[in-house]
C-alpha cells in the first residue's frame, strides 16, 4: 500500500511542484520511507535531512498526527497507508 507524503510549500520546488508525492512501497520505518522519497524526489533530502542523515533540527515531519521527535526518530514505524507530513518549523512574533 501506498505511503503518502505532504509537502509544505517551501519544499514543493524541490518535489516538481508538487504539494503530495506517493510512493508506492511499504517501508517500515520513517527511515526507509524516506530512502524512498529521495529517489523520487533527490532535490528533498538536502532540505530535509543533514549530511549524516538525520533530520533536520528545523524541519517537522509528522507520521499521521505524530510528531517523529517524540516517537523514534528516523525508526518511528511507518503503517500501511500512512501519511508522513514535512515542513520547517516557524518562528517569531511580536
Amino acid at each position: 500500500m501506498a505511503v503518502s507524503f505532504h509537502l509544505a510549500a517551501a519544499l514543493r520546488a524541490f518535489a516538481g511542484g508538487r504539494d503530495h508525492v506517493e510512493i508506492d512501497t511499504s517501508p517500515r520505518t520513517l527511515a526507509e520511507a524516506l530512502d524512498a522519497l529521495w529517489k523520487v524526489c533527490p532535490g528533498l533530502r538536502d532540505r530535509v535531512a543533514t549530511e549524516q542523515g538525520e533530520i533536520r533540527e528545523h524541519v517537522n515531519v509528522f507520521v499521521g498526527s505524530e510528531n517523529v521527535k517524540f516517537t523514534g526518530g528516523l525508526t518511528t514505524p511507518v503503517p500501511d497507508g500512512a501519511e508522513v507530513s514535512i515542513f520547517h518549523a516557524v518562528s517569531g512574533g511580536c
